[in-house]
């Protein structure tokens, strides 16, 4: 794929608000047995994808006079710990073709991995056999592509709901401006989400992290579509992390009913109980382990599909194969958008019935 190709693959994700960030490597950043082979190169440029990075990447172009690569980009700030700390600007890597120099230590980007390692003045990095890095690697605590989007969209959602806050208590509980579009979201979590599954009782306990958790999801999906080019929560220590919110509200809420029914289940044969008991427990862990994959393996495969339709147009080469690639990756990108919503309701509404389930009372009698 030329350099015209590039910037063309560049425009058409664009288009769709998916733009992957390193977008536009030209060849002579890549292996030479990698020319003309498309196929092998757009499998490489959805893999940066998915991954994340220490800049928000949108294009790039080759300067005809000096024959030098320009990015256009922007950059993050580099915060290494290696025997003190170190500040630069990931644009100082020139997407891993310099070395970086902080104090005595010399410092490289592996373009394959989007990590830091440590190297010398030529920027040497061995690999195993399996092309792994062997480079030894300082404490990395960038603030990256998706560290920046969480940021983002946090400060998003406070000024949100602060400014929500303030107009019901100033309009006497009436929501003003963009409020009157986030009162019925709020308001059908509480009334189709939190109070049917929880109860009447308990559900306030939990009606912050439901809410949160709804809005962080949903806006990080959305900015999965635009041309940041980011995959948030395609990334499984993110959906990790959701997911062990939800695991440890649940069973630090939990009462004895919740624990009595994993444990020693009542009304049941003490010999089944003691069959039961490890798979009541294994239930425990598995609940939130399927909340992470679900949303982790769909935004994923998301990304994948569009992607992969996108590269479609540039292996057909031709007019009916490149415009059916084109509608059909529009019409999935559309499909993106109601799913980007329906991932935060789903994993809003498990959460809600883990909660429920945690705090539901029983009538031993019956």
């Amino acid at each position: 794929m030329n350099k015209q190709r590039h910037l063309a693959f560049t425009i058409v994700i664009f288009f769709f608000g998916l733009t992957v960030g390193r977008s536009s490597t030209t060849l002579s950043e890549k292996d030479e047995t990698q020319k003309g082979d498309i196929k092998s190169e757009i499998k490489e440029y959805i893999n940066h994808h998915l991954k994340d990075s220490h800049s928000f990447s949108i294009t790039s172009y080759k300067n005809e006079q000096t024959g030098e690569t320009v990015y256009i980009e922007l950059p993050l700030p580099v915060i290494l710990y290696d025997n003190g700390l170190r500040f630069f600007w990931s644009s100082d890597f020139k997407h891993g073709k310099k070395v970086v120099v902080s104090g005595e230590e010399y410092y490289k980007l592996e373009y394959h991995d989007s990590k830091i390692y440590k190297t010398d003045k030529e920027g040497t990095i061995e690999y195993d056999a399996e092309h792994h890095p062997l480079n030894e690697k300082p404490l990395d605590f960038s603030i990256t592509k998706n560290i920046a989007t969480i940021l983002l969209v946090s400060i998003l959602m406070l000024f949100l709901f602060i400014s929500l806050a303030k107009s019901f208590k100033q309009n006497k509980g009436i929501s003003k401006g963009m409020g009157r579009f986030f009162e019925p979201i709020i308001l059908y979590i509480r009334d189709e989400i939190a109070i049917p599954n929880i109860g009447e009782k308990k559900y306030k306990n939990y009606m912050s992290f439901l809410l949160t958790v709804f809005f962080f999801i949903w806006f990080l999906n959305m900015l999965g579509l635009t041309p940041l080019g980011v995959n948030v929560t395609g990334n499984i220590a993110v959906t990790f992390s959701l997911a062990l919110l939800t695991f440890i509200i649940t069973n630090v809420t939990a009462n004895k009913n919740y624990w009595g029914h994993i444990f020693w289940m009542p009304g049941v044969p003490v010999l089944i109980k003691i069959i039961l008991a490890p798979i009541e427990l294994l239930g425990v862990v598995i609940k939130p382990f399927s909340l992470l994959i679900r949303l982790y393996a769909n935004m994923q495969a998301g990304h994948i599909v569009l992607m992969s339709l996108i590269g479609l147009i540039f292996v057909f080469q031709s007019w009916f194969g490149g415009s059916l690639s084109f509608g059909l990756a529009f019409f999935i990108s559309i499909i993106e958008i109601l799913v980007a919503l329906l991932q935060a309701y789903i994993f809003t509404m498990l959460s809600a019935l883990y909660f429920g389930f945690a705090v539901a009372e029983h009538d031993e009698e019956h």
